[in-house]
This record gives C-alpha cells, structure tokens and sequence, in this order.
C-alpha cells in the first residue's frame, strides 16, 4: 500500500517549511490541501508557500483555480487524487499539507461525489409536492436526513428524497469514517502552545499587511472580483473588503483579521483533534525543522 504524509494542523504553525523538509528527505512532492491557496493571484492572504518555497520541492493545487470559480470539495478531491497517483506513478512519494479538514477527509476517508442518474420525471413530481408533505415522506423513508434538514428547505428535501430513493446513504460530510483504503495515510499533526501560536497569527497578519495584502484585494477588485464571490470571503480579504469599503478603517480590519485568525485555528484544532491516529508533535521557537523530520521518520 502506498505511504502518504500528511502534515496537518491550524494556521501559522509552520506546516509548510517542514512539510518541504520532509519532502526533500524521503524523495517526495507536496500536495496543498488548503481551500485558499488553490486560487490563482491570491498569494499574501492565502499565505502561500514563497517562490523560493515552491523551487524547493514540487507542488500541486497552488495557484490552480481563478478566483471567480466556485469551488466544492469533490473537485478537490477530484484533483487531489489525480495530483497524488501522478505523483505515486513516478516513484515519488506524496505529501499532502494543509489545514482545510473537510478536504482532508475527502482523501483520507470514502466519500464517493459521484451523482447518479436521476430520474427527471420524479423530480417533476417530486416539485410539484408541497414542503409540508415532501418533509413528511422525507421522515418515513429517512428520519436521520430528515432531522438534519429544515422542514422549509424544499430543494434540501427533494436532493435527500432522490438520493434516498436511489439507494444512496444521506449522512453529514463529517461522518463518514469508512477509511481509504487505497493508501496508508500517516497523519502528523504540528502542536504549539495556543497563546505562543497567536502571537504568531497576530505576527503573520502584520507580515501580510506591509507585504501588500490592501494592494493585493485591490487587484481582486480590478479583476472583476466583488464580495460575492466564494473565494473572497475568507478571512483576511473579507475584512480588508470591509475596510476598502468605508466600513472599517484599517486599524479596525487588522483587528478582526486577527481576531477571526485566531477564532479559526481554535476551530481548526478542534477538528484535527478528531483524528484518533494523528500523531502530534510538540513544537516551539526553538524547535528546529529538522528535529520535526526526524521525529516524522
């Protein structure tokens, strides 16, 4: 079974440098698994690996999708898994880093996006019904989808209908825990102590500010980008958004980049937790990288 190195674990911890490391040492390629790096243009927000980062090692899923592109976890998956057997297909092992956990789970666990064919004549029916008696049929023939969907969501409760009556298990993303078994994923997670890691969020933000992260959203703008679109609703250009906007003044929009950095690692690290095989390594200032690479391997 083919070996994949996956370094995961919140935002500022440091998973790109020894992902690279670690790469270099066992004659590897990186796979990005993170929802923001994956559009093109948006480097300081997205905190992407620097241009000497990406000489170092190969990557894959960097700057791949233009920003006015919706972009869903099965196409990750989809791309992720076409990155990785190209990889395993030239002798090269993969590795996959990143902090986005439903991505993640899209490689680690069985989740099949694939749509069957639905019947065209039922879905005429099926809209024809009223939200009350659609909900009603929906909590006979499936009371768990039922339970996770309003009663009011009447596109909601047709999709659970149809995938019900095709024979296809409706249940949240993150519950799927029928593991992969096409690879063996070795999860290693990268642990700091939460106040030392908010000083670095805190510090990353200020880098992105002086590094251009105002001109950057401004570029966005002048692409024909707005605050409708998916890829500029993540954190850092949301708010400079607000600001550019007359919403906030810049001090304000500093804050809340922080603040919700912040709000998001403490997320993020919830999530990893859940991983029962991921093996987290302690580090602090004075760890050097390579100590990390040397306790992966």
């Amino acid at each position: 079974m083919v070996n994949i190195y996956v370094i995961a674990g919140p935002t500022a911890t440091g998973k790109t440098k020894v992902a690279i490391e670690l790469a270099k040492r066992i004659n590897g390629e990186i796979v990005s698994c993170d929802s923001m790096q994956l559009y093109k243009y948006m480097n300081i927000g997205s905190a992407k690996p620097t241009k000497e980062e990406l000489e170092e090692v190969k990557h894959h899923l960097i700057g791949v999708v233009d920003p006015s592109e919706f972009f869903t976890v099965a196409k990750y998956q989809k791309l992720a898994y076409e990155a990785i057997d190209d990889i395993v297909s030239r002798g090269k092992t993969p590795v996959v880093v990143g902090g986005t956990g439903l991505y993640l789970n899209s490689l680690i666990y069985e989740m099949d996006f694939a749509a069957k064919p639905l019947n065209a004549k039922r879905r005429i029916e099926l809209e024809s019904m009223s939200a009350e008696v659609l909900y009603a049929y929906l909590s006979e023939i499936n009371c768990g989808a039922a339970g996770r969907i309003h009663p009011n969501n009447k596109k909601k409760v047709i999709r659970a209908i149809e995938a019900t009556e095709l024979g296809k298990e409706v249940k949240p993303f993150e519950e799927c825990n029928i593991k992969n078994q096409a690879y063996d994923f070795k999860l290693y997670g990268l642990n700091w102590d939460r106040k030392v890691l908010y000083e670095r969020i805190n510090q990353r933000v200020e880098n992105m500010i002086s590094e251009g992260l105002v001109d950057e959203v401004k570029h966005m703008f002048s692409l024909g980008l707005t605050c409708d679109n998916f890829s500029m609703k993540g954190i850092g250009y949301k708010e400079i958004i607000e600001y550019l906007n007359g919403n906030y003044n810049l001090e304000d929009a500093i804050y809340l980049i922080k603040r919700n950095t912040r709000h998001f690692a403490k997320r993020q690290q919830t999530w990893f937790k859940k991983y029962e095989d991921m093996i987290w390594i302690d580090v602090d200032e004075d760890t050097e990288v390579a100590d990390i690479v040397e306790k992966i391997l």
